[in-house]
């Protein structure tokens, strides 16, 4: 075994280890992509969206939800 033999071995570890790296946060993300939703979707909930769910719910009456409507349209 020459010099030659030793040096691509030295660094053969290093590539196992980046390649299992990879794989890792590869698996990582495809579970957070598939299990999570987008963080911002709750945002783009809008106040008439949460008035009209609390109607729906039968937290306020009709009259309030009107009201509350046209204040803010």
């Amino acid at each position: 075994m020459g010099p030659s033999m030793m040096w691509g071995f030295g660094f053969g570890w290093i590539f196992m280890v980046v390649f299992w790296v990879l794989v890792i946060l590869g698996v990582i993300f495809l579970v957070r992509y598939l299990a999570g939703t987008p963080k911002d979707s709750a945002q783009k909930e809008t106040a008439l969206d949460i008035l009209k769910k609390r109607y729906a719910r039968g937290e306020i009456e009709k009259e309030e939800f009107e009201q509350r409507k046209k204040d803010l349209l």
